[in-house]
């Protein structure tokens, strides 16, 4: 039988720095647990793999189908370049205190280490409170032996790059970007489907258990790139009706489809998966052979055999659309 629109079941994460926006404006149910940091909405990473919920592959994971379907699954170079293992983790994370000031590996610190990949990741903001912010990047330049003395003298928020934040802002995190999402934000991540974090401060911060979480210091300034560039927002204009570029990477890149009118979308030349993330309102989206319903929350994945599929809005929509280029 051949492949269709695929859904996933969410995998829910209780995090120390989760909140309930998950609930509240997503409308996702997370219970049992008391908060909910993260939503894996589509994980290639074992042993998380993400297990389909429609249709007649329902009960199976993604990496399980993309080693019976190869590039008709995920698209013929892409399937050369990454093999069985789907290549993105696309998540949903509600911080309602601080994350940990952090750094991710690139691929060559990965390879290096016997690491599954590095994790380059990108950012949609969307919710934010009032006065809220995120860092990224460093506010001045900074090398390992300054870094090593304010991590020592408890002076390392003094050197990085705050910034307020609005619902609709984006942020492309590459590896070794020191980095952190702050509270009060709802945020859509794409990344590379990598796990690897390595905090370099965490607020003095205890767990459930009363005890602090560990850092890793060494290893976050092995990884880390020391540069002040690029810590800016992503610059771009949203257009009703249209597709409108966010990010460009060599691991993925995302549009936003803001829309409120039908949208016919052509795949016959992309050779890749596209992923559509809900982020409001909810579409009907018709393919060759049936329909599936796309609500906010949700993720869906168009396999790289389908050549076009049409969008059409139940009044207004707003979706990422991720695929790898």
């Amino acid at each position: 039988m051949e492949l269709y629109p695929l859904k996933f079941k969410t995998e829910y994460k209780e995090k120390i720095w989760g909140g309930q926006k998950i609930r509240t404006l997503l409308g996702k149910d997370f219970a049992p647990l008391a908060n909910c940091g993260e939503t894996w909405e589509i994980s290639g990473l074992e042993p998380n793999s993400s297990e389909v919920a429609n249709g007649f592959l329902a009960g199976n994971t993604i990496n399980e189908l993309v080693e019976i379907y190869m590039g008709d699954l995920v698209g013929e170079k892409i399937f050369a370049r990454y093999g069985n293992m789907f290549p993105l983790l696309i998540k949903f994370i509600d911080a309602q205190s601080d994350l940990s000031v952090q750094v991710h590996p690139d691929d060559e610190y990965a390879i290096q280490h016997q690491l599954e990949s590095g994790k380059t990741e990108m950012w949609y903001v969307v919710d934010a409170d009032a006065n809220a912010r995120i860092n990224v990047g460093f506010n001045q330049n900074i090398n390992k032996q300054i870094l090593a003395q304010c991590i020592q003298d408890g002076t390392l928020e003094q050197y990085l790059n705050y910034m307020p934040v609005h619902a609709g802002d984006t942020f492309y995190i590459p590896a070794g970007k020191v980095h952190a999402i702050c509270k009060g934000t709802l945020i859509a991540e794409i990344q590379q489907c990598s796990d690897i974090t390595y905090r370099l401060y965490d607020y003095n911060r205890k767990d459930a258990q009363g005890k602090l979480r560990p850092l890793h210091i060494q290893e976050a300034c092995e990884a880390m790139h020391f540069n002040m560039d690029h810590n800016l927002p992503v610059h771009y204009h949203p257009v009703k009706n249209r597709t409108v570029q966010l990010v460009r990477s060599p691991y993925f890149a995302a549009n936003l489809l803001d829309f409120d009118q039908t949208v016919e979308k052509i795949y016959t030349d992309m050779d890749s998966f596209v992923i559509y993330m809900c982020l409001s309102g909810h579409a009907d989206i018709s393919f060759d052979g049936g329909e599936e319903c796309l609500h906010q929350g949700e993720c869906i994945l168009i396999p790289a055999a389908m050549d076009e599929a049409v969008l059409v809005p139940e009044s207004h929509c707003k979706l990422l659309e991720i695929f790898i280029p």
